[in-house]
């Protein structure tokens, strides 16, 4: 009795607990602030042309191929629109409002083609969800300012655990993922990477001896599995964000990998207590616009409809989540090799692959063959991903069957060839996996146009033998 008396304590001081809105207010200014300098960085980059208005063709996600880009004003617009949302977000303008389009703006830019697929573009998507439901605007903003919402100073300690909770499971997912025999046992693909970093400062000869990637590879692993419970601990709290910033900043150093380490690195301030973040808004308070009205201690809360609806959804939401990075269960063979369940299951920096793919466009009468040329189709970028990966060497057959569709072909003899109305798709692709040399990857006898795109094994993928 006393054991469930105190389990239920537990769980009502997750979920009721009344804390300073400070925590959420400054997570609002440092994720728009973060958003803007992100997404000004893609479109100064020239990101916005080189992925989505130079390519011919886009390896949309199975079910979104209705997703495709805008012409190229239309881009820019988007990504315009993208800004504005974020600095409405940092100042907590039109709140509800900006961060809900941001999230589907986002979203939908990152379902345009998978080829360009991130861990931290996924977590984006993840994380602004979930924003959109949370007061992150009650405190601290012009909406309160001005009187859009009325102005509060507390919430219940549910709003600030589920940002926790979606950053817990990026950590803790990362290094579930990192549990496997090539990454404690062989140190891949580290020990290949390191050895390409000798004139790192100080440390890089260290980089060329073999022992620097197993402690790496365990290292890395014991701090993705340990750091959101150290984290969420008073006492240790201190030195596990020492820990955060000393590991992203030396991934940042290392491996070219964006913006995902400042991200993982500002987010994790929420761990702090409120009191910290108190401190920081008060000091914020007198150097920018303070509100209108000083509050009561004003709580935010909502009523049972809305309790319902959003304790259904953030349980679905989460429970979601919990299944995606396991699903790869489902399916036979080698993970790394198949990469069959390997997307959205925070699995960051596991795999060395490369791939060389050559694909044949077969004629209806005799079985002739002829060879494509896939820079007449796909980017570089696209080319390198597709080789790889089964979904998009699958997609890009059918596109080729398509677009060969009843065409004919005239030889240099005067004869025509006819490729019917489904013309065949083979393909001869080798693929090497952490650098241990080509394989075939693909049965290069059947008719890529005839198996259907999904979620189904793909059984035409040859198996991995040592």
């Amino acid at each position: 009795m006393q054991i469930m008396t105190e389990i239920n304590h537990w769980i009502n001081q997750l979920l009721n607990k009344k804390i300073n809105i400070a925590p959420l207010v400054l997570f609002r200014i440092i994720f728009g602030v973060m958003m803007f300098a992100s997404t000004l960085r893609f479109i100064l980059k020239g990101w916005v042309k080189e992925f989505y208005i130079d390519p011919n063709y886009y390896f949309t996600y199975y079910g979104f191929d209705w997703v495709t880009p805008f012409k190229e004003n239309g881009m820019y617009i988007l990504f315009g629109l993208l800004l504005c949302c974020t600095l409405f977000i940092t100042f907590g303008l039109f709140y509800r409002i900006s961060i809900s389009i941001y999230f589907l703006l986002f979203t939908y830019v990152e379902l345009i083609d998978k080829t360009y697929y991130l861990n931290h573009y996924y977590f984006i998507s993840l994380l602004s969800f979930i924003l959109i439901f949370l007061p992150l605007h009650r405190n601290f903003s012009l909406d309160a300012f001005i009187g859009i919402c009325k102005k509060t100073s507390h919430v219940k300690s549910w709003t600030i655990n589920v940002i926790k909770l979606q950053i817990g499971i990026v950590y803790f997912f990362a290094g579930i993922a990192k549990l496997n025999y090539e990454w404690l046992f062989e140190a891949q693909p580290l020990i290949n990477w390191l050895k390409h970093l000798s004139d790192f400062p100080l440390i890089g000869q260290l980089f060329m001896e073999d022992y620097t990637a197993y402690l790496f590879s365990w290292a890395g692993a014991l701090f993705d599995l340990s750091i959101f419970f150290i984290l969420i601990n008073n006492r240790l709290r201190i030195y596990g964000y020492t820990l955060v910033v000393i590991f992203h900043l030396m991934t940042s150093m290392m491996f070219p990998i964006g913006v995902f380490p400042l991200v993982m690195i500002c987010s994790t301030l929420i761990f702090f207590s409120e009191s910290f973040h108190v401190k920081i808004i008060s000091f914020l308070s007198k150097i920018s616009l303070k509100s209108n009205k000083d509050t009561n201690d004003l709580s935010y809360s909502l009523n049972n409809s809305s309790k319902s609806f959003i304790k259904v959804l953030f349980i679905s939401f989460f429970i979601m989540q919990l299944f995606l990075p396991f699903r790869y269960l489902l399916y036979p063979g080698k993970l790394f090799w198949t990469e069959q369940g390997y997307r959205f299951s925070w699995r960051v920096m596991l795999i060395e692959k490369v791939g060389y793919a050559q694909f044949y466009i077969h004629e209806s009468e005799k079985d002739r063959k002829k060879l494509i040329e896939n820079h007449d189709y796909l980017t570089p970028q696209q080319e390198k991903m597709m080789a790889t990966q089964p979904d998009m060497i699958l997609q890009y057959a059918h596109h080729i069957s398509k677009i060969y569709k009843d065409s004919i072909l005239t030889l240099s003899n005067g004869k025509e060839i006819t490729f019917g109305p489904n013309p065949k798709v083979t393909a001869d692709i080798k693929v090497a996996l952490f650098n241990k040399g080509s394989r075939s990857f693909t049965d290069e006898k059947v008719n890529l146009s005839e198996q259907k795109r999904g979620f189904l094994h793909k059984k035409w993928i040859l198996p991995y033998e040592n």
